[in-house]
């Protein structure tokens, strides 16, 4: 013990002379140092990394606004009823079939209240409402609430939890709809909707059979953008990360973000818009970004917008993942999360009401280890989901009634005044900087054209497009209203016009010439680049003595904590003896000194997932709990006083989909932080499909984005029935690239591994940090084996000189004697081992699959060059034959290693496991009894 923290104490001067300490992410806790005692112990304190307790609001009434609200109780309840139902009765469609008839407004008429005439003056005594005089008629009070709650931009915010939320809503919506803009920020408006528009007619101008999911019929967007990255920038943010689908994505990119149009011109000319030095595939036109400084009137902002497939929302999570490891690189100067990185989402009507990952993000976003400060939501509204119109595509009065979930105001504004929109998105912005939570705006509007400019909206939509075909545009109507004022004349917006069309023009005539840019591997990725064909080994042992040093601290509690007896009996004691012997080093104990060796290297870990602090197996107990007053320690994080590396347990909600894409969010983010994602139970990642589908197995062939994200699916036949058993490896491997008559090097799109020892899987966590390139890894972790006596490795298999082998060969059998190869995988291993000693068979040697991609092709000819006499190959699963490696594995071994393989496992079956024990015990003695006969 003394020894092995004599040894911790060097290592630490070590860190500290600079040789390798090089996380940013991690300085700022040299301060958490107070009279010597390390105060980030535990979890959700003040101090714990990853988390900031919300601050208690001290908001209070005054209480003559009670006495008054009070006193004029009818007039006040007339108010409230405009701001909770003038929703209903506002013009906010700009394409509406019908119009809303006054006299339905049942809940604001005047008699509900005890007013007989609209003539009657009433006095607008301090909290009753904003108006502009302490007295009035009740017709001009009226006016003034039809006005501001049942124009053309309405609020839905009643529902807010706090009552500071709902004065301060209504306070701020009241002034900022009745204030008057000045005639330059029209006219800059104005700028960015002719500019939009003459994109718009140029790309179908001279690309007409383009689908390019133009802003038509919602160019007032480019207000909302334009008016969101000044306020940010004003009030001090640094960051915009920007989650968009496809609608008018090209117009704000090359409108505000300062793409370049001839990089749009080169990809529609079929050119890659990637240097020919990088391994992609490259992606669609409607799914480009920027990543650009702005200057906003003399104050910077960097505007990130993400990657997003064509699965609508998909990205959302992503973003919000983005986001908040954009936060941590500032975390000691937090004194909020959202100080200095704003999230914002785009979405569509339909997406936003019937893709569910949305209900998951927002459930996400005040969670603990999730939170990114509040987001910033517009939806481009334009009524109709495809084909399917509004009425038919979804049960609620609007697509934004998801919101009320997390208690977020809505901002309902129609996208044909612009004034307005500008308007609701000063209400938006101020409302997240202050409360720091989601805000919605739904801009109402239409699409000139149908899904896209080839499809016909008529076929399904006719009523609704014929008031579109007959009617002008956004831009021109604005252009006409402001003639019509004399701010501008039409000179002037021709002007504008053609000054943008003529520069895309030349643009145009750039494309013969243009080469794509080089802006990968920068900023925090410097140093990174794409993994190689050929195959590398990585050096991930670590110090014997660290090890034992970093066990024993991955147990350690304050004296006055109160521990659960078991806990203290089976894991804590338990540990400690295993880390003393040095052998039988079990699953969660691997586990923890690969963590805790990342840390001490100045590497930070996050875990997500259900339950990630304890484990689904109760093995992993990273986090304890004082059994009296509740509070949780986190042993890792206390592994030395001046540590700057931090484990972070992100215990999830009850998602995969929106969880799993914010690691990848942040694993995209921080090439420096292993992200680790776990599921509950391996098949449970289906529910999270589309982020593997469309983000983590094709990230760096569509885009170039490198991502390190870990996922750890616990597997294993055990008689737990069709879905605890199986974590559909088959579909991993369906997903790779990996080649069935080539060999694979280390730049296959995505690694899947099944290590069957402690020592092995310890490898695999580190390696994920030590090389020059990131790549997803899939683990397919077990469970019996957790416990198991027979699995579990020594130190000595962890030490410096030792590394993840994708092979391992069998040293109980003499090869030279040897008559049958069984070829294997994690636990099967085991029960396999274990029947050939019950039947006492010696001619049989059992190897192990530990990676299946990049398959072993090398280690597998090394391994079975000793077994010359061996007719019979086998491989051995315990999935059914349409699932598990076998067809993955068969065809590669067979091209590559050039010899037969037969199959032994359980028959093709339409569940990966049966439901019935009887017939579960009957298959399991099948598949170890048979391959001994083969």
């Amino acid at each position: 013990m003394e020894r092995s923290m004599h040894k911790l104490l060097l290592y630490w001067s070590h860190l500290y002379s600079g040789l390798i300490i090089q996380n940013t992410l991690t300085v700022m806790y040299a301060n958490l140092l107070v009279k010597g005692r390390y105060l980030a112990r535990f979890y959700h304190s003040d101090y714990t990394f990853g988390y900031r307790k919300l601050p208690k609001s001290q908001f209070k009434l005054p209480s003559h606004w009670l006495r008054n609200r009070s006193e004029q109780s009818n007039l006040y309840r007339l108010i409230c009823a405009f701001r909770s139902y003038g929703h209903k009765y506002a013009s906010t469609n700009p394409v509406a079939l019908t119009e809303a008839v006054e006299d339905e407004a049942v809940e604001l008429d005047i008699s509900r209240y005890g007013f007989q005439t609209t003539a009657d003056k009433v006095r607008l005594s301090e909290g009753i409402v904003n108006f502009p005089a302490a007295e009035a008629s009740l017709d001009e009070l009226l006016a003034f609430l039809r006005k501001t709650y049942c124009k053309y931009c309405s609020a839905e915010f009643d529902y807010l939890e706090t009552e500071e939320e709902r004065e301060w809503f209504a306070a701020e919506f009241e002034r900022l709809s009745n204030q008057e803009l000045t005639d330059g920020t029209k006219i800059w408006m104005l700028k960015e909707l002719i500019r939009s528009q003459a994109f718009d007619r140029f790309l179908a101008k001279r690309f007409s059979s383009v689908k390019r999911y133009g802003g038509e019929g919602a160019e007032s967007m480019m207000v909302f953008f334009q008016e969101l990255f000044h306020l940010a920038a004003e009030d001090g943010l640094e960051q915009v990360v920007l989650a968009m689908p496809h609608r008018g994505r090209l117009n704000l990119l090359t409108g505000l973000l300062n793409y370049p149009p001839v990089e749009i011109f080169n990809k529609l000319g079929g050119k890659a818009d990637f240097p020919d030095k990088y391994q992609c595939d490259g992606d669609v036109l409607s799914h480009i970004i920027s990543s650009t400084d702005l200057d906003c009137n003399g104050k910077p902002l960097h505007v990130s917008v993400l990657r997003n497939p064509s699965h609508l929302e998909a990205v959302n999570p992503v973003s919000m993942g983005k986001s908040r490891a954009k936060q941590l690189r500032h975390f000691a100067s937090l004194s909020r999360w959202g100080d200095r990185v704003l999230n914002v989402q785009v979405h569509g009507d339909a997406a936003l009401s019937g893709q569910g990952i949305n209900q998951e993000c927002l459930e996400l976003s005040a969670a603990p280890h999730f939170e990114v400060g509040g987001s910033v939501h517009l939806v481009v509204n334009n009524q109709v989901g495809f084909t399917t119109p509004a009425d038919r595509g979804r049960s609620s009065r609007y697509c934004t009634d998801v919101a009320k979930i997390v208690q977020a105001p809505v901002l309902h504004v129609n996208g044909d005044h612009p004034e307005e929109v500008l308007k609701a998105t000063r209400l938006a912005v101020a409302y997240q900087r202050k409360f720091r939570k989601d805000v919605f705006v739904d801009m109402c509007c239409f699409r000139r054209w149908g899904h896209n400019e080839m499809d016909e909206p008529t076929f399904t939509n006719p009523a609704l497009y014929s008031i579109i075909n007959a009617r002008s545009s956004v831009p021109d109507l604005f252009a006409e209203k402001l003639s019509s004022q004399g701010i501008v004349s039409e000179q002037e917006c021709s002007e504008i016009y053609d000054e943008h069309f003529d520069w895309l023009n030349e643009e145009l005539q750039r494309v013969d010439e243009h080469k794509p840019k080089d802006d990968y591997f920068k900023g925090h990725w410097q140093g990174f680049s794409q993994a190689k064909a050929a195959i590398s080994v990585w050096n991930t042992g670590v110090d014997a003595d660290l090890l034992a040093s970093i066990g024993e601290k991955s147990v350690n509690y304050p004296e006055s904590f109160n521990i659960h007896p078991t806990i203290l009996r089976g894991h804590i004691k338990n540990r400690l003896s295993r880390i003393a012997e040095g052998t039988d080093i079990d699953w969660s104990t691997a586990e923890a000194l690969a963590i805790g060796s990342l840390l001490l290297e100045g590497q930070n870990v996050r875990i997500s997932g259900q339950d990630i602090g304890r484990g689904t197996f109760s093995q992993r107990h990273a986090m304890l709990v004082d059994q009296k007053n509740n509070t949780i320690h986190v042993p890792l994080n206390n592994l030395h006083p001046n540590q700057r590396a931090f484990l972070e347990l992100a215990n999830s909600i009850l998602s995969e989909e929106a969880v799993l894409g914010f690691e990848y969010g942040m694993s995209i983010e921080t090439p420096e932080t292993l992200v680790i994602w776990e599921a509950q139970f391996g098949d449970f990642f289906n529910g999270a499909q589309i982020i593997f589908d469309t983000f983590i197995t094709s990230g760096e062939a569509k885009w170039i984005y490198q991502s390190g994200l870990t996922v750890l699916l616990p597997h294993g036949y055990d008689g737990a029935g069709p879905e605890h058993s199986c974590a559909r490896v088959e579909r991993f491997l369906q997903l790779t690239d990996s080649k069935e008559d080539q060999v694979d090097g280390d730049n296959v799109n995505l690694q899947v591994c099944q290590p069957s020892t402690p020592a092995q899987y310890f490898h695999l966590l580190r390696r994920q940090m030590v090389r020059n390139y990131r790549k997803p890894l899939v683990i397919i972790t077990p469970k019996t084996l957790l416990r198991a006596p027979q699995c579990v490795s020594g130190i000595s298999q962890m030490v410096q000189g030792t590394h993840f082998r994708p092979v391992l060969g069998d040293d109980t059998v003499d090869p030279s004697k040897a008559t049958r190869v069984l070829l294997t995988s994690g636990k099967h291993y085991y029960s396999l081992a274990k029947q050939r000693e019950a039947i006492g068979e010696t001619t049989t040697a059992i190897l192990r699959m530990e990676s299946f991609c990049p398959f072993p092709t090398g280690e597998l000819l090394q391994e079975l060059a000793p077994y010359k006499r061996a007719k019979s190959l086998v491989w051995c699963q315990e999935e059914p034959q349409n699932m598990g490696a076998w067809t993955f594995f068969k065809r590669r071994f067979e091209n590559l290693i050039g010899r037969s393989v037969r199959y032994c496992g359980r028959p093709t079956q339409a569940v990966p496991a049966v439901g019935v024990g009887s017939l579960h015990q009957r298959q399991e003695a099948e598949i170890l009894t048979r391959p001994f006969l083969m």
